[in-house]
């Protein structure tokens, strides 16, 4: 009986031992099980306030010009939650703002309109504003030029007085002073007009346009690609202007039609896709009050791309035009009696070429100029004589040169925009146009404080806007005099983000000879080291843009994705800027295959790194070549990404534009293999991961069929997927409602596959 007694015990003891072990196993996750997903604390008002206010940009100073002798600023700012601009001045002396104009005060109760061509133009130029979303100042400094809702306005500065210029021709667009300030030009219905100010008569100065001719307007990829948004230039003398005069005859014409109201008339746009034709552009030089057409005369068919046109006091008018494969330019000076070129200098790349469309940069004596290239592997700065001759090199390569912020010629010194420590941050210096120590002297340093620094100078130097978006979280736009003295701030009326980002930045790198790449990681404000966390990596990766950048606000959204239980990791691949020739040109004909191994090797080094990354929960979201790059990811990697989002991704480059496209993967038919390659609808039957696909229907950039041929191509392979199409929206999506939907819809998307 004891026996029994004592047998029973023994029993119950091993299954309550049994029974705590199995407990205890269920606590873990088995194989194949996830984890419990960790406590969102994510700001549940954060993602309307940041649609609301446009990623926190509106209210913030934009458009600052400086009077040519310091007397004031001139910028404009729109409200917290608002897109209309008011253009305000700074004055230096009282450190006071006053309002100058606003757009209630040019309409009165009328409603701003816009056609077609400006919405487009301003899509090119990436601006949502509206009200006085540009202006114009002469070059004395005198008076300020409006184009509101197809109506031009003249304010005089020093006596207040505001005038429109009426017209019974054309909605205008690119509207600008002649360097004398006693004209206006612009463009309506693809012909160049002048008005003289104070008569109010206006002058059509070209003929010819229509069907598929304009006079004075830049095409397409010239905008998009070549950021060059003029199309007509002034002569110094205000006497004669240069134009371009562009045929799209034999281009396609895509059309983009509005699906919810069939009954509208598509709009049509010429559009040159990769080895197809391309726009022909010629230029002439024309007096403002009529006169014969002088045409400039260049081999227009081994250099079909017109890059940039300079016409400066005391200089000769110049060009600088392209071949189809952007792998030869040259700077031309022109005879403007006769139009004949001779050339100044030619810059040749194997691979490609870069455009500054600052340059060239001629001193006022008309002697010499400013020139850039990359020639000896990276971005330097250049003087050159008259005649496109070096006289010497002004910067070292190492001082990774990015852009002219100034030239103070009375000093003989120029400021610079450089990244000597590297690509994350930029800084301002000041160098010497006659270095004693030629390019090798080490420049000033104007700026120390970790972020990104920029500048707009006056032109006699007495007075600077120095702009600071800094990595923690502080963005200054700080009025100083010559001698670095603080004259006042522009001030911000921009809503404060309700947190501050939680960033680290790092590189990683396999071995000593490997590529070191530059990373930013953001962890949720709730972060648990003991956890393994979800990864969702925001990449963009096209060779156009770096996204590890130290500046606290890029990454707010990120914090808010982090805040639901994820790490975001950020990545620079090769390919990106900033980091020397080579470093760029390695995506030559293949846009993909190496930044992509570049993605995957990186983050398996981060995982290495970091116990808190579960790589084994991995997610990729991007847009435009980010959303290219997260399709790519999922079908290429999927042992990796686990879940991609593609918003209005590239789906085949032989889709895309010819500039931005041959530059980097050649003409098709000299490629056929790379295009492949690149290709997402090569890889559409290797998908097994979820995907999102997001695109805008009247995208005039990336255009909407791409994602209908992805969607197109996965739904014939039997491959599951989700499409969303934003009804009616571009490339951007500046509406509020639809941006708080749409990174909803994307949040939800990344925790259903990765945590639940």
């Amino acid at each position: 009986m004891n026996v029994l007694i004592l047998l029973f015990a023994a029993l119950c003891l091993v299954a309550l031992c049994l029974g705590a072990c199995a407990a205890g196993r269920s606590a873990e996750p088995t194989a194949g099980q996830r984890p419990a997903p960790p406590e969102s604390v994510a700001d549940p008002g954060f993602i309307e306030q940041w649609a609301a206010t446009y990623r926190f940009s509106l209210g913030r100073p934009a458009g600052v010009n400086i009077t040519p002798d310091g007397g004031a600023v001139l910028f404009l700012r729109s409200g917290p939650r608002s897109p209309v601009r008011d253009l305000y001045e700074f004055d230096p002396a009282t450190g006071r703002e006053r309002v100058l104009l606003t757009a209630a005060d040019l309409l009165g109760d009328e409603e701003e309109e816009l056609t077609a061509e400006e919405l487009a133009r301003r899509e090119r130029m990436r601006l949502t504003a509206r009200g006085i979303a540009n202006y114009r100042l002469s070059d004395d400094g005198e008076r300020i030029l409006v184009n509101l809702s197809g109506d031009l306005f003249v304010h005089d500065r020093l006596s207040g007085r505001t005038h429109e210029l009426h017209s019974d021709a054309g909605f205008p667009i690119d509207a600008r002073f002649s360097p004398c300030a006693r004209y206006v030009s612009c463009v309506r219905d693809g012909e160049v007009y002048v008005i003289e100010i104070e008569s109010g008569t206006e002058t059509r100065v070209t003929s010819g346009a229509g069907g598929t001719v304009t006079n004075g307007l830049s095409e397409f990829v010239a905008q998009e690609e070549m950021r060059r948004y003029e199309g007509y230039w002034w002569s110094p003398d205000s006497t004669r202007i240069v134009y371009q005069r562009t045929d799209t005859a034999g281009l396609e014409t895509m059309h983009i039609m509005d699906a919810t109201r069939p009954e509208v008339p598509p709009q049509t746009w010429p559009y040159p896709r990769p080895g197809k034709k391309n726009a022909e552009v010629t230029l002439g030089i024309a007096p403002i009050y009529g006169g014969e057409t002088t045409w400039i005369d260049w081999d227009r068919e081994t250099y079909e791309y017109l890059a940039t046109v300079r016409w400066s006091e005391n200089a000769p008018l110049c060009i600088l035009v392209q071949n189809r494969r952007q792998t030869e330019q040259v700077l031309l000076a022109v005879d403007t009696d006769t139009g004949a070129t001779t050339p100044l200098l030619t810059e040749r790349d194997e691979a490609w070429i870069n455009l500054d469309q600052q340059m060239p940069r001629w001193l006022a004596d008309g002697e010499s100029f400013l020139w850039t290239t990359e020639r000896r592997g990276a971005w330097q700065l250049e003087l050159r004589a008259r005649d496109g001759s070096l006289i010497r090199e002004l910067t070292r390569r190492d001082l990774i040169y990015r852009n002219l912020v100034a030239l103070d010629e009375k000093t003989g010194a120029a400021v610079v925009q450089a990244s000597p420590e590297g690509p994350t941050e930029a800084h301002l210096f000041r160098i010497s146009l006659d270095p004693p120590g030629g390019p090798a002297a080490r420049p000033e340093r104007l700026t120390r404080r970790p972020g990104v620094h920029s500048a707009v100078f006056s032109e006699d130097m007495s007075l600077w806007v120095h702009s600071l978006n800094a990595l923690d979280g502080e963005r200054l736009q700080t009025v100083r005099r010559a001698d670095g003295s603080v004259a006042g701030r522009l001030r911000s009326v921009a809503e404060e983000a309700p947190f501050l980002p939680r960033i680290e930045f790092t590189t990683v790198q396999r071995g000593p000879r490997t590529p070191e790449f530059h990373a930013a990681i953001i962890r949720p404000q709730n972060f648990d080291a003991r956890r393994k966390y979800p990864v969702i990596v925001h990449v963009y990766g096209g060779p156009t843009s770096n996204y590890v950048v130290a500046t606290a606000d890029r990454y707010l959204l990120n914090q808010w994705f982090a805040d639901h239980g994820f790490i975001v990791a950020i990545i620079d691949n090769r390919g990106t800027l900033h980091r020397g020739r080579a470093w760029h040109r390695t995506v030559k004909n293949d846009l993909i295959d190496i930044p992509l191994q570049d993605q995957v090797t990186a983050l398996q080094l981060l995982g290495e790194r970091y116990d808190e990354f579960d790589m084994s929960r991995v997610g990729m979201y991007g847009w435009s070549f980010g959303g290219y790059f997260s399709a790519m990811a999922v079908m290429r990697h999927p042992e990796v990404y686990r879940v991609g989002v593609a918003g209005a991704p590239v789906v085949d480059w032989a889709d895309y534009d010819t500039h931005y496209t041959e530059r980097y993967m050649d003409l098709p038919q000299d490629n056929p293999e790379g295009y492949e390659a690149a290709n997402v609808l090569t890889y559409a039957d290797r998908l097994e991961r979820p995907l999102l696909l997001i695109h805008g229907t009247a995208d005039d950039n990336v255009y909407f069929m791409h994602s209908l041929k992805l969607a197109d191509a996965l739904f014939r392979e039997g491959k599951h997927f989700e499409f969303l199409p934003l009804t009616g929206f571009t490339h951007m999506v500046p509406d509020p409602n639809v941006s708080k939907r749409l990174y909803e819809r994307i949040i939800e998307f990344l925790l259903e596959h990765l945590q639940r």
